[in-house]
């Protein structure tokens, strides 16, 4: 029977996070630093929103878009946080988690034959969504500027089939953002385009050393640009599968019709707890950004103290460090890393072929844990000839 399934679904492959992750997953006295995942617990008042929204039979069908008091909540905090205004009424739709914005965003926009330009390396689950909706992933080398897209190496990957770019950031997986200055450089080339934005924005509550900029701030290109949000990494609720997308109004309302056949709406509960999250739990926010900034540093010494090439990271909580294999791919190198030095991280090519040679850690994991990660990653490479 399998000739007879979807042949793009047949085609694709699970995650390369979790292919790895699973592999892996029961060798004993192993430390991860693989998943993506907040340490923290979701916070009482947030869990306390949802029981609250259960026991007062908070638990039927809502707005296809969201409830509406969540919707102005949204539109508050992108207003307050970033300076971006959006209608709570027509441009803003609440969705089962980010991924599933993305989804209903791709499946707005893309026909077949279009292509789509990817940031490289970049988290694995665009492409596959790209090709299920029939369009062409177009991956763009990033590893020679600081894992940002330029506007030279933009300019060489647009044709006349390109319908959207990708601007995830910040970046999972190598921790890279855009400075105001930086967005304007691409917004040059953007504003004189046919060409949707898709601002992957995740993590904005994740940026260590200046404010996140939305690329919806600039008003050339907020016309042609959506946004995708959520709560499980600000506020450590990744159970709750609660994202949103902030698109124009012209645009909102097709992407609506997708997302209403889909899932009909997000969780009600979910919805109310977001609601207590974005009106009373900024601070929560911050107080978890300043945990990771304080392991950021310190893995950032210790990478850099074993001679490992890495980028700073700028947001969210991964390093990339590049390692000097060449007889051996980063998948190898992961279960050797595994099997001999007795830790785990993902191995670069998970993120695209631009990937290979470099390793994904992250430190949404506590600090011994990390401390315990990097003496046996450290141990590893004193120990092992992986040139």
């Amino acid at each position: 029977m399998h000739h007879l399934l979807n042949e793009k679904v047949h085609n694709i492959e699970i995650s390369g996070i979790r292919k790895f992750f699973n592999m892996v997953a029961d060798v004993k006295d192993v430390t991860s630093l693989t998943i993506g995942q907040p340490d923290f617990y979701t916070p009482d008042h947030v869990k306390d929103a949802a029981v609250h929204a259960i026991n007062h039979n908070n638990t039927s069908y809502t707005h296809n878009a969201g409830i509406m008091d969540l919707r102005k909540a949204i539109a508050k905090y992108y207003e307050n946080n970033y300076s971006v205004s959006y209608n709570p009424e027509s441009e803003i739709i609440v969705t089962t988690g980010a991924s599933q914005a993305i989804d209903i965003t791709f499946r707005t926009i893309l026909n077949p034959g279009d292509e789509v330009i990817l940031p490289a390396p970049i988290y694995p689950g665009y492409a596959p969504l790209i090709t299920l909706a029939g369009a062409k992933p177009i991956y763009a080398d990033t590893t020679n500027d600081g894992f940002k897209l330029t506007k030279e190496v933009l300019l060489k990957h647009i044709t006349d089939k390109t319908k959207c770019l990708v601007l995830p950031y910040p970046s999972n997986p190598t921790g890279a953002s855009f400075s105001k200055n930086e967005l304007q450089e691409l917004i040059s080339i953007l504003k004189k385009e046919n060409v949707f934005i898709l601002a992957d924005e995740i993590y904005s509550e994740l940026v260590y050393d200046y404010e996140h900029v939305s690329i919806a701030r600039f008003p050339e290109v907020k016309d042609k640009t959506i946004v995708i949000n959520g709560l499980s990494k600000s506020h450590a609720m990744t159970g709750f599968r609660l994202g949103y997308a902030l698109a124009p109004a012209w645009l909102a309302k097709h992407m609506l019709k997708v997302h209403q056949y889909n899932v009909t709406c997000a969780s009600s509960i979910s919805q109310y707890a977001a609601l207590e999250a974005l009106t009373k739990g900024k601070e929560d926010a911050i107080r978890m950004r300043d945990v990771y900034k304080t392991r950021r540093n310190y893995v950032y010494e210790r990478l850099i103290g074993m001679g490992l090439q890495v980028n700073k990271p700028e947001g969210a909580f991964y390093f990339f460090p590049k390692f000097p294999i060449k007889e051996m791919s980063s998948f190898q190198l992961g279960l050797n890393l595994v099997q001999t030095g007795k830790v785990a991280l993902v191995p670069g090519d998970s993120f695209s072929d631009i990937g290979e040679g470099y390793m994904r850690l992250s430190y949404a994991y506590d600090i011994e844990t990390i401390k315990i990660g990097l003496n046996r990653i450290e141990a590893f490479l004193e120990t092992n000839d992986i040139i």
